[in-house]
């Protein structure tokens, strides 16, 4: 598991190229935001989390199953993950930004990921939030 990247994986480098191709221009896993997010586009107030199914525990994705052995070991594992996940996002929406999670499972439906961003990304802010 140590070779496992958190970062430029395969799902990430589609869904960056596929904004940057919309005319986007964006940061990288800013680590001064709570869950250091993989995206960001700090003039909009977005963030982007771009999830592994199987590592981030999706729900009814076939990606996403828990293996068969040690389930003693992976079920606290990924659940903690899902948790953690969930307490990133909601401390970065309290902080005023508008937060996005893609899964590896839509990077392979490019025109649907791409449609789906651009409404994410031209929805209007949330009142109140500061610049950045």
């Amino acid at each position: 598991m140590a070779k496992v990247g958190s970062k430029d994986t395969t799902p990430e480098m589609v869904v960056r190229r596929m904004l940057h191709a919309m005319g986007y221009r964006f940061r990288l896993h800013r680590r001064d935001l709570p869950g250091t997010p993989d995206i960001v586009l700090p003039r909009l107030g977005k963030a982007v989390f771009v999830h592994g199914c199987f590592w981030h525990g999706h729900s009814g994705c076939r990606l996403g199953r828990l293996p068969k052995s040690r389930l003693e070991y992976w079920g606290p594992k990924i659940a903690a993950n899902r948790e953690r996940d969930a307490r990133k996002a909601a401390a970065l929406r309290r902080a005023g930004w508008s937060v996005a999670t893609v899964w590896e499972c839509e990077t392979r439906r490019r025109e649907r990921l791409a449609a789906r961003l651009q409404r994410f990304l031209t929805e209007r802010a949330v009142a109140g939030t500061a610049a950045r």
